[in-house]
Formats: C-alpha cells, sequence, structure tokens
C-alpha cells in the first residue's frame, strides 16, 4: 500500500489530500486534518500529486490517473458516470440516475455516490440535491462548497 498527503490551497478546509495506491492505481483520496501514516509513492501517487498540483493551479479541469476503487458493478458504474460531468456544472441525483438507465434508481445512486473511495478525482461532489441543495458529501459539505465554487469560479484561487 502507498500513501501521499498533499498540502492543500490555503483557505480549503482540511490541510491535506490523503492518497492512497495499490500497484493498480489509486484506490482512495480523502480529506484529513493530520498526518497519520508514513509516506511511501508509488508511480500512481506521484500521477495523482501532479495532477491535483495542476487542479489547483487553474490548469487541469479533468484527470487522468489511474482509479482502482474497489466496489460493487452497480458503484463502478455510478463512479464512472460521474466522471461524464462537465467541470464547473452540477447535475441531480435524478439526473444521474436518469443518464444510468431509469429515475428510479436515484437511491442505489445516492448510496453509491456516498461510497465514493476517490472524492475529488471521481468528481461525486457535483451532484446536488433536485432542488439545488447542496446535500450528501462524505468530506463534509464545506468541501463540496469550497470545490463547486472553485470550479464555477474558474479555478481564481491559486496555491501559493
Amino acid at each position: 500500500m502507498y500513501h501521499h498527503y498533499f498540502s492543500t490551497p490555503k483557505g480549503f478546509p482540511r490541510p491535506f489530500i490523503h492518497i492512497t495506491a495499490d500497484h493498480n492505481g489509486i484506490i482512495g483520496v480523502d480529506f484529513v486534518n493530520q498526518i497519520n501514516e508514513k509516506e511511501r509513492k508509488n508511480v500512481h501517487t506521484e500521477q495523482c500529486i501532479k495532477e491535483l498540483e495542476q487542479y489547483f493551479n487553474g490548469e487541469r479541469d479533468n484527470f487522468s490517473v489511474i482509479l482502482n476503487p474497489s466496489g460493487t458493478h452497480f458503484q463502478k458504474r455510478v463512479w464512472q458516470q460521474l466522471g461524464e460531468i462537465p467541470y464547473g456544472q452540477c447535475w441531480s441525483y435524478k439526473e444521474l440516475a436518469i443518464a444510468l438507465g431509469s429515475a428510479n434508481f436515484c437511491r442505489a445512486v445516492g448510496m453509491a455516490n456516498s461510497r465514493n473511495p476517490i472524492a475529488l478525482i471521481i468528481p461525486c461532489h457535483r451532484v446536488i440535491g433536485h432542488d439545488g441543495k447542496l446535500v450528501g458529501y462524505s468530506g463534509g459539505l464545506d468541501i463540496k462548497s469550497w470545490f463547486l465554487d472553485y470550479e464555477k469560479n474558474g479555478n481564481s484561487r491559486k496555491i501559493g
């Protein structure tokens, strides 16, 4: 298992993004307040670090790092569909469910979204309630709000 802690930009709600990888790709990205494990990098964490730097510097609006999330077939379908939400836009859970084949999938889509192990890179922050309200984000609504504002305002917040 490989770990790296990426220092977030000034004003971000948590000081670090914890990146976890195995030999096949990134398996986890979450937001933490402290470093809890010794860092051990591999090619996937190095690529992820580079792409996060580019994202936070306004030079990247999607990610190409290899991902290896663990989940059910349906969860993986949802996570793949999340990657289709354009940068700076939001979809409702219903829109996401319809894109997956049925409005009846709303609850299952919400559950899969909440279990996304690779936050930000799989952009679950771009899913909002049907009424436009921010709902459900495992990293916290403060982080979801930060990302949506950052993407909406054209990356006006640069690192440094």
